[in-house]
């Protein structure tokens, strides 16, 4: 998927926070080679929607889509990214729509729930190390970000890449560090060194690779 404003082709995404990590994205994935991807927060799917057309060549490629498309703290009324989020669950729905279309052959599973739930779930119904990729890119929230990592660790495969958004998000004087995702990305990483290793990184995303099981 190319790094450009599709909203004429189809899609209905407002805006980008995604296209410009695609270039690594694809090195990497083009390593790994997924035919299972578990994405943690969808918003308007514009991940998603590449996350389908990477498994489109994949025989029997699943993406399982994981928010409650309720927002969080930095979409509620007043804020800066507020945002309508029964607009925004429309858009996802229609552009998942949009995608698939083009790309019959990929299982998309969409999991409106709380991300702790869905992962318990995915955990007693596939069991572990199921997924090639898990994208952990929901609650901002350290404690929700450090449940998310350690769920995701149980449920990727080893050797499989498990991929952190917004590391820096939210480091100002006014945010409390164990209100922003660097706080439980760190914990993480502290406490599951011995496990994992990183792959690459920047100033929005760390991309890890699970060594141990």
């Amino acid at each position: 998927m190319e790094s450009k404003d599709m909203s004429s082709d189809g899609y209905r995404f407002t805006v980008d926070w995604f296209s410009g990590h695609i270039p690594l994205f694809n090195v990497l994935l083009d390593q790994i080679k997924p035919s299972r991807i578990l994405e943690i927060g969808s918003f308007e799917g514009r991940s998603s929607c590449y996350f389908v057309e990477k498994l489109a060549p994949v025989t029997g490629g699943e993406l399982h889509c994981v928010d409650t498309w309720q927002g969080g703290i930095e979409h509620q009324i007043g804020s800066p990214a507020a945002a309508d989020m029964e607009s925004v669950e429309s858009r996802f729905d229609h552009n998942i729509s949009y995608q698939k279309a083009q790309h019959h052959a990929v299982s998309v599973h969409k999991h409106k729930m709380r991300s702790v739930e869905a992962l318990a779930g995915l955990l007693a119904s596939k069991g572990g190390s199921y997924f090639d990729v898990v994208y952990i890119d929901g609650s901002h929230q350290a404690p929700d970000v450090l449940t998310d990592a350690v769920l995701a660790y149980y449920l990727v495969r080893k050797g499989g890449l498990l991929a952190f958004d917004d590391y820096l998000w939210g480091l100002h004087p006014q945010h409390d560090y164990f209100h922003v995702p660097k706080g439980g990305i760190d914990a993480f990483t502290n406490v599951f060194q011995r496990k994992v290793v990183p792959l690459s990184a920047n100033l929005y995303q760390l991309y890890l690779q699970k060594i141990e099981d």
